[in-house]
């Protein structure tokens, strides 16, 4: 079964984001409330926040490298997302800071295992919960996650990630969420 998101609830998840959904919460108009930093693990943040009345909770990473033949580009992370209310678990996404090339696919390598996300936007995704729950795994037992893709201006990139943080990073999630794995 693939997967249907809706990219811009998602897309609240984003760092640079906060700073603007923690506006529209003073503001009295917001629909999620501050992130809470729940912890800060090597390489790896974990953070969790309200939305409609239910708990969400995501880690985040950024890459130690980024690579590619380009001039600027925008801000680059990876999050693993629960949201428990939905029976949504595991959620992982790549933002890339550009807008990947139409039709493509981003991969992901940790160790020898490769994944493939499919594009929208500037944002990669899983086709389904199993790929996702693979990744997470994968991720959790690595030491280092490769990802490249393509701008649709046809600029290659790879970024590097330090996988070191993660294992701790997620239990801090499982809990906050309440999620018994």
């Amino acid at each position: 079964m693939t997967r249907r998101y809706t990219f811009s609830r998602y897309a609240s998840l984003a760092p640079a984001l906060c700073l603007a959904i923690a506006a529209l919460a003073s503001s009295g108009t917001a629909m999620a409330a501050e992130p809470q930093l729940l912890g800060s693990f090597r390489d790896w943040n974990a953070f969790s926040y309200e939305e409609n009345g239910n708990k969400v909770c995501y880690m985040s990473s950024r890459p130690k490298k980024d690579e590619g033949n380009y001039k600027q580009r925008g801000d680059i992370y990876v999050l693993i997302t629960h949201r428990p209310a939905e029976k949504s678990l595991d959620v992982v996404s790549v933002t890339t800071g550009y807008t990947y090339q139409p039709n493509s696919e981003a991969t992901v390598s940790v160790g020898n295992q490769n994944f493939k996300l499919f594009t929208d936007g500037d944002t990669a995704w899983a086709r389904d919960e199993r790929t996702d729950k693979s990744l997470v795994e994968a991720i959790r037992t690595g030491s280092a996650m490769v990802i490249k893709g393509t701008s649709n201006r046809g600029t290659a990139t790879t970024d590097t990630y330090s996988l070191s943080g993660t294992s701790a990073a997620y239990d801090a999630i499982n809990k906050a969420c309440n999620v018994k794995r």
